[in-house]
């Protein structure tokens, strides 16, 4: 089922972050499926075709949620939120992350690697995880997001 899965997807710069990230989920979450779509190496790659992967995964359904790292978190951020249904949020503190999800329902965390420790971006991870989205007056705030027409 889709809640229990999560996606994860970084260039060369978050690879490391990445992997620390998935030992906490597999340690922190055992009923968590993971998806990682890489990069699987510190070998030099292109950010965007690894966000995009991931946004695809979250707008499909396939994914509840998605993470995606980069050197400066926001090359992955632009990428993801190309794709209609994908509120990414740039994050490099855990209360900004809450509030990703309290008031803007984000979807995919993005996480600056080269700003950000391991143990904070596992933080971070811990409150989108399990931050609801307050709803309320945040409601039509986050449905005027969608592009019409």
């Amino acid at each position: 089922m889709a809640a229990n899965r999560i996606v994860l997807g970084s260039d060369h710069a978050g690879y490391e972050c990445k992997e620390f990230i998935k030992e906490y989920l597999k340690k922190g979450y055992p009923g968590i499926t993971q998806i990682d779509v890489g990069t699987y190496s510190l070998d030099s790659v292109d950010y965007p075709d690894f966000a995009h992967q991931v946004a695809l995964k979250v707008e499909s359904g396939e994914a509840a949620a998605g993470i995606v790292i980069c050197g400066s978190g926001n090359g992955v951020c632009i990428t993801a939120n190309k794709h209609q249904h994908i509120r990414a949020a740039l994050c490099w503190t855990v209360e900004i992350a809450t509030l990703a999800r309290q008031h803007n329902d984000a979807n995919v965390l993005c996480i600056p690697a080269r700003f950000v420790s391991h143990e904070t971006a596992a933080a971070m991870v811990e409150a989108f995880r399990n931050t609801a989205f307050e709803g309320g007056r945040h409601l039509k705030r986050v449905e005027k997001l969608l592009v019409s027409g």
